[in-house]
């Protein structure tokens, strides 16, 4: 039976370059690769990807025709992802410093054992950081 090893989110973004700096400026990730259709992000052992959803031509479809491209863009900023971090507390301080914390998403234990956090990128797409509550730093 085969091993999973690994997941890597991928979020339907606006434009990719700006986002890929919001990721580098504010939460501290290298930028892989950035082009205007996709941006590859890493920080320690987890990569990000991004994702176009900048296509606008499902606004004149005649009614009844599907939206069928799959990169629509009123997908960007409809995702989310988790992410599990050590010394969760120091995270927290950065990213609330950097004005980014989600408004109902700031540093709390949970009742299913973690300790977490959200925040939200430029285009609303919300990352969770979460650590085991016995681990918080």
């Amino acid at each position: 039976m085969s091993t999973f090893k690994t997941a890597i989110p991928v979020l339907p973004v606006s434009d990719c370059r700006r986002l890929a700096a919001f990721y580098a400026d504010k939460v501290g990730f290298t930028i892989a690769h950035a082009a205007d259709d996709y941006a590859v992000l890493e920080r320690d052992r987890i990569e990000l990807h991004l994702w176009a959803a900048t296509d606008e031509s499902w606004k004149q479809r005649p009614p009844g025709k599907p939206i069928d491209s799959g990169a629509e863009s009123f997908l960007a900023g409809t995702a989310s992802c988790r992410v599990l971090v050590d010394d969760i507390a120091k995270l927290y301080e950065a990213m609330n410093s950097a004005g980014i914390v989600h408004p109902n998403g700031h540093l709390a234990d949970k009742d299913y054992g973690l300790t977490e956090f959200a925040i939200l990128d430029p285009d609303n797409n919300l990352v969770t950081f979460f650590a085991p509550t016995a681990d918080r730093s």
